[in-house]
């Protein structure tokens, strides 16, 4: 969203000198810190809201590569109809953000913090035709909300869904969205990496829960403010994210920087099941591993390892059955590595409940595996 009020504006800070509360696998206080690197940059949420984990690495391709490859005039003319600008009143001001229609229905889909504490929600369709819109669901876990369009017509034009899972590194991708307020905006890029966690929401001693944290693509497609809840697709201009932050460099001034070819988008796999049970119920249901987390490593073959290091865990929770202990370093998920504690929240947040894990881990420098069946978080009664 662009300008936000004064409360909710970006608040920059040296990461450096900061500790930030990481987000959780559990409720109840089940959470860990995350020192952030000394020189990565500030992660920033799209609409430019509060900074979150640093990404620390460099794209690693080139997208002038793919230039010439892909007509992007004829897949901005394809996907544009499906992205909307999105107004928003609160009691304390007002913002712009982006969204895509989902479906017939006039269902769009957008990020919970475009959306938070509105009292008047208004979207504008591509060709300018402004509709009253509510909130029927918000998931601030995963940063995700679907608005329900008062009168949608008829004619409007569903994005097409793609496949996360079939994305790789180098592949081109364009976001569309509502930056700064400027609808209708087309920038392009590449897939800069996967999997790469990031938090998207505010995270403090008040947040217990650490706000919103995925296993986001990243991407060297510009993503400016405002871009919150738009679209991501690729080269067949189906939608493989949904853009939500942006990496910024800290400012002397507290001031916020604009893209610097590093932006994040929650996986399509992942909004996909979480809008399907807001649409069905309004509120969304999490995967429950069931510890609590900080930054740890602990060696093996004379080599050190860093992963997510377990201080508690949760009486009665999957993890406690499967046989985990306070001082394990969990370093990898169905093979995939877990270099840090939000990565591990971030690889849990994109399982169903239900779902089986394997969780390798470390314990006083011996290699350990074990596969347990992940529950519903507690505090979602259900």
């Amino acid at each position: 969203m662009t300008n936000p009020p004064a409360s909710r504006r970006a608040r920059f800070v040296d990461l450096s000198a900061v500790a930030l509360l990481s987000a959780v696998l559990a409720a109840g206080g089940t959470y860990g810190l995350v020192n952030a690197g000394t020189d990565g940059p500030v992660v920033t949420n799209a609409s430019g809201v509060i900074a979150a984990d640093a990404a620390s690495e460099s794209p690693n391709a080139n997208p002038a590569s793919y230039a010439g490859t892909v007509d992007w005039g004829a897949l901005s003319d394809q996907v544009s109809p499906s992205v909307v600008s999105i107004q928003v009143l609160t009691a304390d001001g007002g913002g712009e953000g982006s969204g895509v229609i989902w479906d017939n229905d006039g269902h769009v889909v957008t990020n919970a913090h475009v959306v938070e504490g509105g009292e008047d929600v208004r979207v504008t369709l591509s060709d300018g035709r402004s509709y009253a819109a509510e909130v029927a669901g918000s998931d601030p876990s995963t940063d995700l909300a679907v608005l329900e369009v008062a009168g949608a017509p008829d004619d409007v034009q569903p994005i097409a869904i793609g496949d996360d899972a079939s994305l790789r590194v180098g592949n081109p991708v364009m976001a569309i969205g509502n930056p700064l307020g400027l609808s209708g905006t087309v920038t392009t890029g590449i897939v800069s990496a996967l999997d790469r966690p990031v938090s998207t929401a505010p995270l403090s001693a008040d947040d217990p829960s650490g706000g919103a944290v995925t296993n986001a693509i990243q991407t060297s497609a510009a993503i400016n403010p405002g871009n919150s809840g738009g679209a991501l697709v690729n080269a067949a201009g189906e939608l493989v994210g949904i853009n939500s932050a942006i990496a910024s460099l800290p400012t002397g001034g507290g001031g916020q920087s604009g893209s610097i070819g590093i932006g994040f988008a929650i996986p399509v796999n992942l909004a996909s099941s979480i809008v399907d049970q807001l649409i069905a119920n309004g509120v969304a249901e999490h995967a429950f591993l069931g510890v609590s987390l900080i930054e740890g490593e602990d060696e093996i073959d004379g080599a050190t390892l860093t992963g997510a290091k377990v201080t508690q865990v949760e009486p009665g929770s999957p993890a406690q059955d499967a046989g985990l202990e306070a001082n394990d370093v969990i370093t990898t998920i169905d093979g995939e590595r877990v270099p840090s504690s939000t990565a591990l929240v971030a690889q849990v947040r994109e399982r169903a409940s239900g779902a089986q894990a394997k969780i390798g881990y470390l314990r006083n420098g011996t290699q350990e595996e074990v596969t347990l069946t992940l529950d519903t978080r507690p505090d979602e009664g259900r």
